[in-house]
């Protein structure tokens, strides 16, 4: 387990610890608080719009904490944070929100009202986060935990304009991700038959389903434009059957829409297109049809994908629904 405990358990924190990393944007927050509140949101607009973006990404902060610190807690066993910190998270959002709106109607006052609130909503979860949250998983965790946690971490980003420096530091013995090496974590299932993909293990069984119920038409083209899969869906936009498979593409589509096939792979092979968007009436239904370019990690032309999809529905909603409406 980690080896920092006590009051300064943080100020002996290496540079770069997400732990640290979480204070630090602490004390920024508590910097942004303090410079709204020493200005005035009617008359220094312009102003007050600038320090209160930068106090909105304290959104990457929550979203850190959700998606990657609450996941190692529970690891260990500690799953409150994930029910009721989450929810206070989610608390602030809408009460963020209320800023925005009131801004939006030009009500100043209220405005100042719902900062408030946010305010003290923020000092609240800070507290929370340095007397009780942190210090609890700075010794649960494993240092080994926060290293592999530090690489998720940056796919969300920071607060900060500037990155926090490399953890561990280069000098140290370099860590390898699990994903890229034999590494495994100690997770709650078998990894025995499952494919790894870039994050996570799963069966052969289970990558057909989840792309047999996506809510989209999926055809996957390879990079010698070749037909080498399609999702069989129960309700597809557009028919396919097994006889594609194999098929060069240009042979799966009518005459009078080949050339624009051609251009499309023609562009994306060349490297100066990544993606491709219709939208047609089809059949009563409005449907949105993308190509997106597959590369490797290196930039080479691996394929293209088609995703179709009807969007009838979706364009028809409107305002919000945040409760379950089975009826």
């Amino acid at each position: 387990m980690s080896e920092f405990f006590g009051n300064d358990m943080f100020s002996v924190l290496p540079e770069g610890h997400p732990a640290k990393v979480y204070i630090e944007e602490n004390a920024l927050t508590r910097e942004l608080i303090g410079r709204i509140r020493d200005i005035s949101i009617q008359s220094q607009k312009e102003e007050f719009a600038k320090l209160f973006k930068k106090l909105m990404l304290i959104e990457k902060h929550f979203a850190r904490k959700e998606n990657q610190l609450f996941p190692y807690l529970e690891k260990y066993g500690w799953t409150s944070p994930s029910q009721n910190m989450w929810a206070f998270h989610d608390q602030i959002r809408e009460e963020i929100k209320a800023v925005r709106k009131a801004i939006e109607s030009d009500d100043m006052v209220l405005a100042s009202q719902n900062l408030a609130q946010v305010f003290r909503s923020l000092e609240h979860l800070m507290i929370v986060e340095e007397n009780r949250l942190l210090p609890n998983a700075l010794r649960m965790l494993s240092e080994e935990d926060w290293k592999e946690m530090r690489e998720g971490d940056e796919e969300i980003g920071w607060m900060f304009d500037t990155p926090p420096v490399a953890y561990p530091a280069p000098s140290e013995e370099a860590y390898i991700h699990p994903s890229k090496d034999t590494k495994k974590r100690n997770l709650p299932f078998s990894i025995e038959d499952r494919i790894k993909l870039d994050e996570g293990y799963m069966l052969p069984e289970q990558i057909n389903l989840l792309l047999k119920f996506m809510p989209v038409d999926i055809t996957y083209v390879d990079e010698n434009d070749m037909v080498v899969f399609y999702n069989r869906g129960e309700d597809r936009v557009f028919p396919r059957s097994a006889g594609i498979i194999g098929r060069e593409v240009k042979f799966c589509h009518p005459p009078k829409s080949v050339d624009q096939v051609l251009m499309i792979l023609r562009e994306f092979k060349a490297g100066r297109k990544d993606e491709a968007e219709f939208w047609i009436e089809f059949k009563g239904k409005f449907i949105h049809i993308r190509y997106f370019a597959i590369r490797d990690e290196e930039g080479v032309y691996k394929g293209v994908i088609e995703v179709s999809q009807d969007v009838t529905h979706i364009r028809s909603l409107s305002g919000e629904r945040r409760l379950l409406d089975w009826e």
